[in-house]
Formats: C-alpha cells, structure tokens, sequence
C-alpha cells in the first residue's frame, strides 16, 4: 500500500470519526428550542465554503483521484503528522460538543436557556470549534499530497471563520453583555495565547 493511499484511507478515517461525534450532538440540538437566530445568506455561503473544503472536494478527490495534475509526492512523514493532527482536531472537536451541551447549534443560534460556557477548552479560546476545523483542515493538508483537496480545508475553515466569527461574538455580546465582554478580555479567540 502506498503513503499517498494511506493518507487517504487516514483521512476517511477522520471524516468517519468526526461524523461519528457530530451526530448524537445534533439529534439533541434537534429537541431544545431556538429563541434567536441570525441564519443568513452569508451564514449558508460559510456552512456551504467549510463544506465543500472540508468534505466535498477532498472526499471527491479520494473517489476519483481528481484532479491528478495537482498530486504530489507523499511524504511518509507528513502523513503521520497529518494523523496526529486530525486526532488531536477531533479530541477538541469532542470535548467542545461535550461542554456546550444543550447550547450546541451548527448555526449561529441562541437555544432556550442559553449559557456562557468558559471551562474545558472554552478556558482558552472562545471558539475551539473553529480550532478543532483549522486542525481539520491542517491536517488534510498533509494527508492528501494533492495542492487542490488538500488545501481545500484550510480555504474553507478560512472563509467560514471570516464570514461567522464577528457576527458571532456580537451574538454574544449582545445576548451575555458585560460577563462576554470580560471574557473576551482573558482567551484568546481559535490559538491558546496567540489568536
């Protein structure tokens, strides 16, 4: 089995575990009522962009091979780094389901008795969900030796971060006030101490 195969069959293996912790979260969120939403045009470009980057092209390139003038050496290294990344994405993605709980919503959503979580992962950055997708997408990088599928993740954590995240914490200002403002002061927003 070839380095360049192996990637790949890594990367199913994380898309696999990641719908695998995504879906128990979002047959719960079904059940708690939403009391505001701030759905848009933009919202359903960013869900569509991370989509389509993280699933769609990669996943059409480990069927079809397609684009093969993109492809690329692949590098025994980058591949177990690239698995070492992707658990580690998922190990944030886990435990960011876990402490929002019944907050949990894929759009930008206030749900019934909402609360501002700021323990677990939340203790270091305001959106480790975000994290957990730019590792994600890191990760794709190095597992699949293609410019195209394996730089598509990363284009689209970029443009879902940039069209959410704003919107996103004035949803919460708006919603917790002084107590969000706060803290924003002590975390960072997607890289411990840093961002």
């Amino acid at each position: 089995m070839s380095v360049h195969t192996i990637g790949e069959i890594v990367w199913v293996l994380g898309i696999i575990a990641w719908y695998i912790i995504r879906y128990p979260f979002e047959r719960r969120g079904k059940r708690v009522p939403v009391v505001s939403s701030q759905r848009s045009v933009s919202e359903k470009i960013a869900l569509a962009a991370a989509l389509a980057g993280l699933a769609i092209v990669p996943g059409f390139y480990v069927a079809t091979g397609i684009p093969k003038a993109a492809d690329y050496p692949a590098h025994l290294w980058a591949v177990v780094l690239g698995a070492a990344i992707f658990c580690l994405a998922m190990w944030v993605f886990r435990r960011t389901h876990k402490q929002l709980g019944r907050n949990w919503s894929i759009t930008l959503e206030i749900r019934q008795k909402h609360e501002l979580i700021s323990s677990g992962p939340y203790a270091l950055v305001r959106h480790p969900m975000y994290t957990s997708f730019m590792l994600m997408g890191l990760a794709q990088a190095f597992l699949l030796s293609n410019w195209v599928a394996g730089l598509a993740g990363l284009i689209g954590f970029a443009v879902l971060f940039f069209l959410r995240v704003d919107k996103e914490e004035r949803m919460m200002m708006d919603v917790f006030g002084p107590e969000y403002r706060a803290y924003m002061d002590r975390t960072k927003r997607i890289i411990p101490y840093l961002y």
